[in-house]
């Protein structure tokens, strides 16, 4: 790490400047130097896509097979669905927002982030937050 001439990747790119930021500060608690990049402009453009990739979390790429251990290195948490208690739960595109997203780009050629929501793929209840059990 003396030699500061490595060369610096983008490690991965985040859909909001706060996920963003929690993987650099877990970074700076462990001493690894790093920084984000296009903060404000997906503050202002929230849409991810090709052209417009996300926050953007620089590294040395000699830094990378530790970060790639912190990073990955994360607290499991058992979340079970409220009405069924099932365990099949995923983070995910809630389907009435992209209706209403849709409609909305259709008719005002206006293009709205979706919001994402917790789904039981078992009984298919849609939830705003569930509670650690």
């Amino acid at each position: 790490m003396s030699d500061r001439n490595d060369k610096i990747i983008v490690f991965d790119a985040y859909d909001t400047v706060v996920a963003a930021n929690l993987v650099k500060t877990k970074l700076d608690a462990f001493g690894i130097p790093c920084f984000l990049s296009d903060e404000n402009f997906v503050a202002l453009y929230p849409i991810r896509n090709e052209v417009f990739p996300g926050v953007r979390l620089h590294i040395f790429e000699t830094d990378l097979p530790q970060v790639r251990q912190i990073v990955n290195d994360t607290v499991s948490v058992q979340r079970k669905c409220p009405a069924c208690n099932s365990t099949n739960i995923f983070y995910e595109p809630s389907r009435k927002s992209m209706i209403a997203a849709a409609l909305t780009a259709v008719i005002m050629s206006l293009f709205l982030p979706v919001k994402k929501i917790y789904c039981c793929h078992d009984c298919k209840r849609e939830f705003d937050s569930i509670e650690d059990t």
